[in-house]
């Protein structure tokens, strides 16, 4: 499913958000959780939303088997040649088995993605456990983390060894915002950052999301202004 704003014709290389769902999960739920369509008409992007095979994606630890590293390849093609997105500002963006999605698209599609957003994920699994599974070009990485999700620790961890692997080095001191919420920034060697938003009382969703499946409206910020905040500081430099 692809959501255009009003305003385009095709005439201009739009900014490309590829949007990734939860399993189970398909386009209208994610769509609708995240506000995403909403967001792109007031800030003109476009929206692609690839459905996985049985409602999930084949991530680092769920779900399925099909080859949706390709599968997104092939959907990339088509949304910089028929709908003329721009390929320096292609970015992914998603929550539980979607946000595994997005780590393993920005290491295995490299020179694809300028940066990443990991809603309620992380970087976890068999393949994130080897030394050199990591990207090979710069990818930014935003990441909202739940301190009453069960696998915090997990993905709290994730994040910390994807830094390490891309030798990270802290940005400057840690914000505390209300609520006890902090976001940490780094930067990279490779010229990339990462931000982390620890939410020590959210669960497993997605926060400032004001309807839809796994939805917290009193998270405390919004991941979705948020994220693309972070994205338009990040192009992919080179093509």
């Amino acid at each position: 499913m692809v959501h255009a704003p009003p305003s385009y014709d095709g005439s201009a290389a739009l900014p490309l958000l590829v949007a990734l769902h939860f399993y189970p999960g398909d386009a209208a739920r994610i769509a609708t959780t995240s506000g995403l369509n909403t967001k792109a008409d007031k800030e003109n992007f476009l929206v692609v939303y690839p459905e996985g095979h049985a409602s999930g994606y084949n991530a680092f630890v769920c779900c399925g088997s099909e080859d949706d590293v390709g599968f997104v390849k092939t959907v990339l093609a088509r949304m910089t040649g028929f709908w003329k997105a721009d390929p320096k500002r292609v970015y992914a963006a998603g929550i539980s088995n979607g946000g595994d999605m997005s780590f393993k698209l920005a290491v295995e599609l490299p020179g694809t993605f300028a940066a990443i957003a990991a809603v309620s994920r992380g970087f976890i699994g068999s393949a994130a456990a080897e030394p050199s599974y990591k990207p090979t070009t710069p990818v930014s990485v935003i990441t909202f983390l739940g301190g009453k999700d069960r696998f915090f620790g997990r993905f709290d961890t994730g994040i910390t060894q994807w830094q390490e692997r891309l030798a990270c080095a802290p940005g400057g001191a840690q914000a505390d915002l209300a609520n006890g919420i902090t976001v940490a920034t780094a930067t990279c060697a490779d010229g990339s950052t990462v931000e982390i938003y620890r939410l020590p009382e959210m669960g497993h969703s997605w926060p400032g999301a004001a309807q839809g499946e796994l939805s917290d409206a009193q998270a405390g910020v919004n991941a979705t202004d948020l994220a693309w905040d972070f994205f338009t500081a990040h192009v992919i430099h080179g093509r």
